[in-house]
């Protein structure tokens, strides 16, 4: 593998580290977003707050952990892992849209769900990242998708 390889990969791990700190920190800003009255002073800096943070780091951050890991996987072929890794990808990314749903109710003050809510959903990406750093590092040997087609 050549020098273009490893430059994807520090892109991409960069992008990974500014996509988790979105995915993390959003819900975040939502715990304390849900505990203050619509229309308020406070509200509006919160929607500012989120906007930004989920469109202009957020979007591009996933945008680019995705086209450098497929790039990288084209590079390095399909393992077992990779395929299992892809797989929770795709539940970070269901994820990160669903953020975008929450968003766009505090923005239009119409948000349903408690700080609570916020806060148990703010766990979820630290245990899928646990679980992607499982397969990246540990690397295991075993049929991905045979074992999700007996689940």
């Amino acid at each position: 593998m050549g020098n273009t390889y490893l430059w994807v990969k520090i892109i991409h791990i960069a992008f990974v580290v500014a996509w988790m700190a979105v995915l993390l920190y959003l819900p975040r800003i939502f715990v304390y977003h849900a505990n203050v009255k619509n229309y308020s002073e406070t509200s509006d800096i919160f929607k500012v707050m989120e906007k930004r943070l989920y469109y202009y780091i957020g979007h591009p951050s996933a945008l680019l952990v995705w086209a450098s890991g497929l790039y990288m996987a084209h590079a390095l072929g399909l393992y077992d892992w990779l395929i299992a890794k892809f797989f929770f990808v795709i539940l970070l990314t269901i994820y990160h849209i669903n953020l975008g749903k929450y968003l766009v109710k505090f923005y239009q003050n119409d948000n349903k769900k408690t700080s609570k809510f916020f806060r148990l959903i703010n766990e979820i990406p630290f245990l899928i990242m646990f679980v992607i750093l499982f397969f990246v590092v540990i690397k295991p040997e075993f049929n991905f998708l045979e074992l999700l087609y007996e689940l």
